[in-house]
């Protein structure tokens, strides 16, 4: 129970940008669940802060945009943690002002009467969501420009009993994956937390020798006047899941135009959808019947 005496807190941290945990994972962009983490592990031994919940981001495959945590502190402490809560505001202002311009920490006060976890149960959790790595682990050395791998810290959420981090884990090589897994397991004995790998799909590697690669980029170059841009990118592709029991088929991935994806600004460009169509019905012309 909270002791007599404590005031309780809703500490947010809000305004990220957000976006796609593949595609915009290399821009920099903030975290939200990692810089309160970051917030509480520098000051809640100092605060005897007590932590009654922590929820960020809504999906795995979103860097998360907002996290909220309920805390309490002596009420001789309050000040205090409203002060340190305004100079980390200006800490995150000078650190990221250019890519999160509108980035706020805000503490109100809220009437609670949730129990707080314990200070050991605190610290295990508050450090081993500090300690989680996430961004970009490795750049690929065959795709210049491209990440290889890396994992975005989706999902953080407290029940009565458990809390839970959910990760989303990108690599265009298996072996990248299961690098980050043994990690996140690793960190997860030493903070005495369980670890569970599920969900995954097979990476997919680039083949610059593609003969359908070579089709598209002929075909589109016909119908448009244009010279497409193929990249590889580092996003979770159905081709994958293809690509695992047909080794050999080859394969690319096309489609319209989409800006913002897995953010608020999220846009497809109604233009190219129909490009797109034109594109598709003409390669399917051109690949020969077997």
């Amino acid at each position: 129970a909270v002791p007599a005496g404590f005031e309780t807190f809703r500490l947010t941290l809000k305004g990220l940008k957000g976006g796609h945990s593949g595609g915009d994972i290399h821009l920099g962009l903030g975290n939200a669940n990692k810089l309160l983490a970051r917030f509480l592990a520098g000051h809640a031994a100092e605060l005897d802060l007590r932590l009654l919940d922590f929820n960020g981001g809504t999906l795995r495959n979103a860097i998360p945009r907002e996290a909220f945590a309920t805390v309490a502190v002596a009420a001789d402490k309050a000040e205090q943690l409203k002060t340190l809560a305004e100079a980390y505001q200006a800490i995150l202002t000078n650190e990221l002002a250019i890519k999160e311009k509108n980035l706020t920490v805000q503490l109100e006060s809220v009437a609670s009467d949730k129990a707080a976890l314990t200070t050991a149960s605190r610290d295990a959790f508050v450090q081993l969501l500090n300690a989680t790595p996430n961004g970009v682990i490795r750049n690929s050395d065959v795709a210049k420009g491209v990440v290889e791998t890396s994992l975005n810290v989706g999902v953080v959420t407290m029940q009565d009993e458990s809390a839970e981090i959910i990760c989303l884990i990108r690599s265009l090589i298996d072996s990248g994956k299961e690098y980050v897994v043994s990690m996140l397991e690793s960190l997860g004995t030493l903070a005495g937390a369980q670890t569970s790998a599920k969900g995954s799909y097979p990476g997919w590697q680039p083949d610059a020798k593609s003969p359908v690669m070579q089709l598209v980029r002929e075909t589109y170059q016909r119908l448009f006047d244009k010279t497409p841009n193929i990249q590889v990118i580092h996003a979770g592709l159905e081709c994958g899941l293809f690509k695992k029991p047909y080794p050999d088929m080859d394969m690319v991935s096309i489609g319209p135009t989409i800006t913002g994806p897995h953010s608020p600004d999220e846009q497809v460009h109604i233009e190219s959808v129909g490009q797109y169509w034109t594109l598709l019905t003409e390669l399917l012309k051109s690949i020969p019947a077997k």
